[in-house]
This record gives structure tokens, C-alpha cells and sequence, in this order.
């Protein structure tokens, strides 16, 4: 016979503590399909709880579809018992291999000594924090370059489908004192300072990492010497970057000049003298281009264009997804 103890103590009402206990007894199979559970006197007897409170225990059970009543025969489990249960929702069709994942947890959580009841609890609160983060989502850079990030506040509305904030980091510590809960992302570069703002507050901050830029250096390094080559991103760090590495390369053999996509005067200046451009984003583009368009007649031959890829790295677009609960 299956031993039931019931801790008077503890903060867990003890009908909660016999309810998790037969449920896992049932869920173990040590009481198998088609079982008669014990009477309600035999575990007043066991237990040392009235057995109003095991009848209790005893008709939630059979509402959360466990066991079974008998009438003047007594209380069984059920032949479809907790299977039927897990089986019945159709998002184990959906993601087949998260029965063995939810398993794993959970069996490693009682292993630790938690009951059922503790484990549902974590996993919702867990739950729950997730989807609170990801009801707000906030990129903070410097405000030396908040071209960076409108760079990655673009990116991530387009690639999460949902609202994105940017808040400099100098404002971050005043924006988040007015709100319970979310998410800061940022680069690498600003981590250590974002993380120092929003752990008092218990807000979580994932950094990203950016596109690597190997296939432009390669292309930097084969250009010809006397090369006039542009460059032109949303972000002065970017480009400040971009021009130390350039001359790193190619020291004074190539003609450099470089131009933020709102800066018009420059853009225009670079778009007539440079044989090659470098797009950093995306979002320069489209000014890039009416740049080109508007000098078009006095242009011998239109500058060749390099576009990169996406700011932020793939990867780090997935693990937010992941992380946020959009995946």
C-alpha cells in the first residue's frame, strides 16, 4: 500500500499535499488503471486528515478526470487515466518531441523534492514572467549613436511583429523605474551598462550580436589602389568602425569618405565621387538611392553598390524569438 505523510507545517494546505501525492502515485502507476484507491477511512486512518477533507481531495480528482466513482463499490482509476489527459490536447501533435522535453523537466524538478503542485507553479510563473517581458521590449544605445539603435529597432519590428521602444542608455534607469516589467536588448558593446541599470529591477537584458561583415572585408581587401570607396550607414559607430578598419587594410591607397543617410550634403558629395559604396543597412538605401537618381547626370558611371546583410546576426534573431515566446 502506497504511504501518504502530510506534513502539518508546511505552508502547502495539507489537502494539496495529498492531492499531489495520488495524482503522482496514479501518474507512477503505482496505482495502475482500474486501481480502487483507498477508502476515505482508510486514509483518515493513514493520514491523520478528517475524511470530509479526503473526500474533497477525492472529488477533484475525479473532476480533473483521474479516477472514477462507483457507487457502494468505491473510487478507481480510470482506464484512460492520465494519458487520455495529455493525449487529448492536440499541441502534443503539433510539437511531438515536447512530451519527452516537458517529461525531463518535470521529472528532474520532482527528483529535487518538489510536489506537482510546486512544479505547475514554477512553470507558470516562468510563463508568466516570459510573456510580461515580451509585452515590452525596449533597445537602448549611447546617445553618441542612436543611429545603432534605430539600426536595431527596425530590424527587430520587422523580424518580431511586435511594438519596439528606443530609449538612449543615459534615459534607461528613468524609463524603466516606471514600468514592472520587459525586455532590454542592445549590443554587446553596451551590456555591462545595461545590465548595471535593469538587474536592480529585475528586468531582463539580452544582448545581440551584429553581422560580421567578412564577405565586405574580403571585397575591401581586393580593391585596387587609388579606389575612391564611400560608406554609408544610419550609425556613426558604424562608420567610425568601418574607416579605422578601411585604413587598417588599405592605409592611403584608397580615397575614403564616409556619410550618414539623413546627412544630405555629404550623401551627395559621396555619391559623386566614389566609384564604390558601401551600404552598411538597409535603411540607407532607399536615400542611397534617390542620392544616385538626383546626380545621375552628372555622373560618368554610377558608383558600384555593396549592400550588407541585416544589422543584427540571424542568430540572435532566433533567440530572441525564443526567449520572448514568438518562436
Amino acid at each position: 500500500m502506497v504511504q501518504f505523510h502530510i506534513q502539518p507545517d508546511s505552508d502547502i494546505p495539507a489537502s494539496t499535499q495529498l492531492y499531489d501525492q495520488i495524482w503522482f502515485a496514479i501518474a507512477s502507476r503505482q496505482y495502475p488503471p482500474g486501481y480502487r484507491l483507498p477508502s476515505t477511512r482508510q486514509l483518515a486512518m493513514q493520514t491523520g486528515l478528517h475524511r470530509n477533507t479526503i473526500s474533497k481531495v477525492y472529488r477533484q480528482l475525479e473532476e480533473a478526470g483521474v479516477v472514477e466513482a462507483h457507487p457502494g463499490s468505491g473510487i478507481y482509476v480510470r482506464e484512460s487515466n492520465v494519458e487520455s489527459a495529455r493525449l487529448a490536447s492536440p499541441l502534443w501533435e503539433e510539437f511531438p518531441n515536447a512530451r519527452s522535453t516537458v517529461e525531463a523537466s518535470l521529472d528532474e524538478l520532482l527528483r529535487q523534492g518538489c510536489s506537482l503542485h510546486q512544479a505547475r507553479e514554477l512553470f507558470l510563473a516562468e510563463i508568466d514572467w516570459r510573456l510580461r517581458c515580451s509585452a515590452q521590449v525596449l533597445v537602448t544605445t549611447m546617445r553618441q549613436d542612436m543611429g545603432a539603435g534605430e539600426l536595431m529597432t527596425r530590424e527587430l519590428e520587422a523580424a518580431l511583429n511586435i511594438p519596439v521602444q528606443l530609449v538612449p542608455l543615459e534615459e534607461l534607469e528613468d524609463v524603466l523605474a516606471q514600468t514592472r516589467s520587459g525586455t532590454v536588448v542592445t549590443s554587446r558593446y553596451f551590456i555591462t551598462e545595461a545590465e548595471a541599470i535593469a538587474a536592480p529591477k529585475s528586468v531582463r537584458v539580452i544582448p545581440i550580436d551584429i553581422y560580421n561583415y567578412a564577405k565586405e572585408l574580403e571585397m575591401l581587401k581586393d580593391l585596387p589602389s587609388g579606389t575612391s570607396l564611400g560608406m554609408v550607414s544610419l550609425s556613426t559607430g558604424i562608420l567610425r568602425a568601418a574607416e579605422v578598419i578601411a585604413y587598417s587594410l588599405k592605409g592611403d591607397d584608397i580615397l575614403l569618405m564616409t556619410a550618414q543617410a539623413e546627412d544630405a550634403v555629404k550623401l551627395n558629395a559621396l555619391v559623386r565621387n566614389s566609384q564604390t559604396i558601401v551600404v552598411f543597412d538597409q535603411a540607407s538605401l532607399p536615400a542611397l538611392k534617390r542620392a544616385i537618381a538626383s546626380a545621375r547626370d552628372d555622373l560618368i558611371r554610377p558608383p558600384q553598390l555593396v549592400v550588407c546583410g541585416n544589422y543584427i546576426d540571424a542568430d540572435s534573431i532566433t533567440l530572441l524569438k525564443r526567449e520572448l515566446g514568438l518562436d
